[in-house]
């Protein structure tokens, strides 16, 4: 079947692949080394809508040949790009074999790109691929289904609550591949083809990318899509929050006895419910009298609050009035914009209804930060806890929703790309203008409950949502973290024993938060969080039970602290390599296949993993289980942490798994590191 387009000139002196037909318009351009952008549209292909990647990468080599079937090559570096008569895309390693291709879904159909009106201007489009029976695919953000590899899985295009839509993929095939559309949509990885879908757009567009290993893939996504800053070194410490320490005195009570227990402490919540009503971004004095003099205390004992800011607006805040009509609030087809309920504090913990401002809108994000500046900056607070920021839509009506970017459809996966864009601007704007302050040349540290492809640029720091505190959940939090450093997010962190429930005074209870806290130890950030028995109502008077590391009986609290100590020994250690991810894109939790992927069993390996390329790790997730099988990639020699005993890479082994430890191995050589485990 002909789909009687033509190949066309590229526009401007730079080589590209452009082809038109009675459908649309496609325009393939190099976007970065060995990359290249796809674009298509029912007309002209616009250059200026919303998306995750960088505007104007810098200027590689590419060469583009036309050949006299009417097919044209498009090469960039390792990647070619083949755009044959009828229209359809197909990449191959440059010299070498394919890569990806696109399909139709019928053979009566116009081609893999399809476009579908849904309203004036907007189209509900699909993408279509080839299927490979053998390829697995990683990624795409952090889910909860427990799986490492997404192959043969729908996913859904986006941010709810512990589902945190990046729509970055990577191939075991050796191409990476970014959906950059912030429409709401799903993605298919079925066996009969992939299929992209976004629910409303204006145009097709992504990205596509190829190199000799999966790092070369995940160091050419932080170029198109931004690096992250260089982690401060006070956040490898331990975070300490609960469901929330509703008083000032409540919380500076537990950061004294963490002191006078001689517990290194980094970091202490300060959550939400601290202010009268949401949306008014300030304390109330009732039961925080005095914050400023808070953070003063805090400070002298080495600790940094982390302030919860809530993207939320109800009727009763000081702000509702002059943002609704300024128009800073995300909008609604029928006019009203409320968008959820929740407790307000100062409305005695009944429900009111809630609207969320709007940071697609650079006014709004400006009106927020004057509140947060005034009553939280100006007292010293510098890190923010970004809750709710997907933000929490009930109903889960998109299309309803009105953004200074477009209708909600097509953008709402923007709202905590933006929402931490504004925090990171602002903060280190703010930063700059006081040079006395000893926190004003570090990165800005956002803990954000939602991201989306390019956050890691703004400091955002990913935790996986409010999770079950069960072993499966801990399980599922393995696949989580890793799938976010291969989605570009290298600072992750989790509810260290899980959000829901979790009695302190249960003995089997105790070992979750013991193997948690273990896991947790080798993450990025290590954080104690969670709503513990006595739960109740989310209300104003409401604040959990103990989350403390001495909460959980003498035998927990003497494991815990020593794996606080271990974590301190491996200080240096998480700060390098943190700091490769800043530079490389490289994230500190890595799959095995990322530090060994010639190992064909290093591709399989989902309960395990590496941290930075020396410490192999194998957290123990089943109750009561005291030995667990590890498999050590080949490549190299590993040394068990616990008994000194080296073992060839290649092989699986049988390891002890007391209740005080879980399974580590080094990497043979790496001596400095090993003594830092052993505590030599």
């Amino acid at each position: 079947m002909s789909l009687n387009g033509s190949l066309t000139p590229a526009p401007g002196g730079t080589p590209a692949l452009s082809w038109t037909s009675a459908e649309h318009t496609l325009l393939v351009q190099p976007w970065g080394a060995d990359s290249v952008r796809v674009r298509a549209a029912r007309h002209a292909v616009a250059h200026d809508l919303p998306g995750a990647l960088l505007d104007g990468p810098e200027r590689v080599a590419a060469q583009r040949v036309d050949h006299p079937d009417g097919s044209a090559t498009l090469t960039v570096g390792a990647l070619t790009v083949r755009l044959d008569a009828e229209g359809l895309l197909s990449f191959h390693r440059t010299g070498g074999g394919e890569l990806l291709r696109e399909r139709r879904g019928h053979f009566a159909w116009p081609g893999p790109r399809q476009f579908t009106p849904v309203d004036g201007h907007h189209h509900r489009l699909e993408q279509r691929f080839a299927a490979y029976e053998d390829e697995r695919l990683y990624g795409l953000g952090q889910h909860t289904h427990g799986l490492l590899d997404h192959k043969h899985l729908v996913l859904d295009l986006v941010q709810r609550n512990g589902e945190v839509s990046i729509p970055f993929v990577l191939s075991s095939r050796g191409y990476g591949l970014l959906w950059n559309q912030p429409a709401v949509g799903r993605v298919e990885f079925a066996a009969n083809g992939t299929r992209w879908v976004a629910d409303a757009a204006e145009q097709l567009d992504y990205w596509v990318t190829t190199g000799e290993d999966p790092a070369a893939l995940l160091a050419h996504y932080a170029d198109a899509t931004g690096h992250a800053p260089r982690l401060p070194a006070w956040a490898l410490g331990l975070w300490q929050s609960k469901l929330r320490y509703r008083t000032q005195e409540e919380l500076l009570s537990v950061v004294r006895a963490y002191h006078e227990r001689g517990l290194p402490l980094s970091v202490v919540a300060v959550d939400y419910f601290h202010w009268r009503h949401q949306g008014d971004w300030s304390f109330d004095p009732a039961d925080w009298p005095d914050p400023a003099a808070m953070v003063t205390e805090l400070a002298s004992l080495g600790v940094r609050p982390l302030l919860s800011v809530w993207p939320s607006v109800n009727a009763l805040s000081e702000n509702f009035a002059p943002m609704r009509e300024r128009g800073l609030l995300v909008g609604t087809a029928q006019g009203q914009p409320f968008h959820h309920s929740f407790p307000d504090a100062g409305f005695g913990g009944r429900e009111l209804p809630v609207a969320f401002y709007d940071p697609t809108e650079p006014r709004a994000r400006a009106y927020v930060w004057e509140r947060v500046r005034e009553n939280y900056y100006a007292l010293g607070f510098r890190t923010w806890w970004l809750d709710a920021c997907e933000p929490e839509i009930f109903p889960e009506q998109h299309a309803h929703l009105r953004y200074a970017a477009g209708e909600g459809r097509a953008v709402a996966n923007l709202y905590p790309l933006a929402h931490v864009r504004g925090f990171w601007e602002h903060t280190q704007a703010e930063n700059a203008r006081h040079p006395g302050d000893a926190a004003h040349a570090e990165a800005t540290v956002s803990l954000v409950r939602s991201a989306w492809a390019g956050s890691q640029r703004y400091g955002a720091a990913l935790w996986s949502g409010d999770i079950p505190a069960t072993f499966a959940a801990l399980g599922a939090q393995i696949r989580a973290g890793l799938s976010a450093g291969l989605s570009g997010i290298p600072w992750w962190t989790t509810d260290i024993g899980g959000f829901h429930g979790g009695d302190p005074g249960d003995p089997a209870y105790r070992e979750l938060l013991v193997r948690w806290f273990q896991f947790a130890v080798f993450c990025p950030l290590l954080r104690m969080h969670g709503h513990r028995e006595p739960r109740g109502a989310f209300s104003a008077g409401h604040s959990g039970g103990p989350n403390e590391l001495w909460s959980y009986g003498e035998e927990a609290y003497a494991i815990l602290r020593a794996q606080l100590g271990l974590r301190h020994r491996l200080a240096a250690y998480l700060a390098a390599h943190l700091e490769e991810a800043a530079d490389t894109g490289l994230p500190l939790l890595r799959p095995l296949f990322l530090g060994f992927p010639a190992d064909p069993r290093a591709w399989e390996a989902e309960d395990s993993f590496l941290c930075g390329p020396d410490l192999l790790v194998a957290p123990v997730t089943r109750l009561g289980a005291r030995e667990r099988e590890v498999y050590l990639p080949a490549g190299a020699d590993w040394t068990d942490a616990a008994s000194g005993e080296t073992h060839p890479g290649g092989t699986t082994v049988t390891a002890k798994a007391p209740l005080e430890r879980v399974p580590v191995f080094v990497r043979a050589g790496a001596d400095p590191v090993l003594d830092a485990v052993r505590g030599a």
